[in-house]
């Protein structure tokens, strides 16, 4: 196993310095899986969302989908990922009037909900002032109380993809 960092990820997504994305594309055909761990898959979104690219949601959704159909790429932990990606494409698309969830939103607290799993904890909640973040599952308010009811261990994220 190898991991890429964002520079190199971007490359081979962009295709934007022919230098660059050849030796990118060289790393991802080599045969090996290529880590993607979720700090470099959330700049990445980042990046590409930013002011430089503009990247719609649309279009991004349509990335992180690419990547999961890429066979040597592997992340942290593609359950929590690919839950993410559905929570963050379900949301619909940002408009001016109304803030929607964003993709690192999405992957706290799945990214959560899965270490508390993991460690047999009980998830109570992920505290945000983010009102778009708190229409996720266990996001809350600090000082309210969660909806939903605790996991011990993770089955929703568990269910196949």
């Amino acid at each position: 196993m190898i991991a890429v960092d964002t520079s190199v990820l971007l490359r081979y997504l962009l295709q934007d310095d022919e230098d660059q994305a050849a030796r990118a594309g060289a790393v991802f055909a080599a045969g090996e899986t290529v880590l993607v761990t979720d700090v470099v898959l959330v700049e990445t979104i980042w990046t590409l969302s930013g002011r430089k690219y503009r990247l719609s949601k649309a279009q991004l959704v349509a990335v992180l989908e690419r990547l999961f159909s890429e066979p040597s790429i592997r992340f942290e932990d593609d359950d929590v990922v690919w839950r993410a990606l559905h929570a963050y494409r379900s949301d619909g698309e940002a408009g001016e009037s109304t803030k929607h969830v964003g993709f690192a939103d999405a992957l706290i607290v799945f990214k959560a909900l899965r270490t508390a799993a993991s460690d047999g904890e009980l998830l109570d909640g992920v505290y945000t002032f983010d009102a778009a973040m708190q229409r996720l599952p266990y996001a809350v308010a600090p000082g309210e109380r969660v909806n939903w009811p605790s996991v011990a261990r993770g089955d929703e994220l568990n269910e196949p993809r």
